[in-house]
């Protein structure tokens, strides 16, 4: 059982959101306004937050702003309609553990919430993600392969960010369209390939080794 605070300004979501939590055993307190979040958040003890970035009075930023300046390291779960690395990264510089782009699916808030308390505590936020000889360092964005730096387009970190964030798993063509583009659906255009191949491209230049593997039938793979 947790004690999550739900932080949503759109009622049917905030309630669908709040029954679902419920249904799984947590104690969920949920409220539709920044100031409110802020102020229930510094002064009582969660276990998680669940923060929309867009809220009324004071944006889900100046509140996580607000709960790192006074000290609160209680794992935040951002949701957000903004899906570009660098909304990503503001979110990350601001003290977000962790980013959820909006259409989502219950199940995967759910899993990142379990992940984000399973985390030891007073742990710092990653903000260098590596696979093998690739470094992505999600502040800067900037990505390098064994020292040398790699320039890389907003899509293609994106792209790369996903693939590194499942190093050691097969991400399919469907959860790249998900996660990278916000597509719910199948565009049938070869757009996932077409960046990945540009991705590929790149990393692999001056190298004799290819660090993304294709499983056929199934998505793509960078090895951990």
């Amino acid at each position: 059982m947790l004690t999550v605070l739900v932080a949503e300004d759109d009622a049917d979501t905030r309630d669908y959101v709040e029954r679902g939590l419920r249904e799984l055993g947590h104690v969920v307190t949920a409220v539709a306004d920044g100031r409110d979040a802020l102020f229930l958040a510094t002064g009582e003890p969660f276990d998680a937050i669940i923060l929309d970035r867009m809220l009324p009075t004071m944006d889900g930023m100046a509140v996580l702003r607000g709960l790192r300046a006074a000290g609160v390291s209680t794992p935040v779960l951002m949701l957000t309609a903004l899906a570009r690395v660098e909304d990503r990264v503001d979110g990350l510089e601001a003290g977000a553990d962790d980013y959820l782009v909006k259409p989502y699916a219950f199940s995967e808030l759910t899993a990142r919430l379990n992940a984000l308390v399973r985390r030891p505590a007073n742990v710092a936020q990653e903000t260098v993600l590596r696979a093998g000889e690739v470094e992505l360092d999600l502040l800067k964005r900037e990505v390098t392969r064994a020292g040398r730096k790699v320039q890389l387009q907003p899509r293609e970190l994106a792209l790369l960010e996903t693939l590194m964030r499942n190093a050691g798993r097969v991400v399919t063509r469907t959860m790249l369209l998900e996660r990278v583009w916000n597509f719910h659906f199948d565009p049938a255009t070869n757009i996932v390939e077409t960046h990945v191949s540009r991705l590929r491209s790149k990393l692999n230049e001056g190298f004799d080794s290819d660090v993304i593997r294709t499983v056929r039938g199934s998505g793509y793979m960078i090895d951990d």
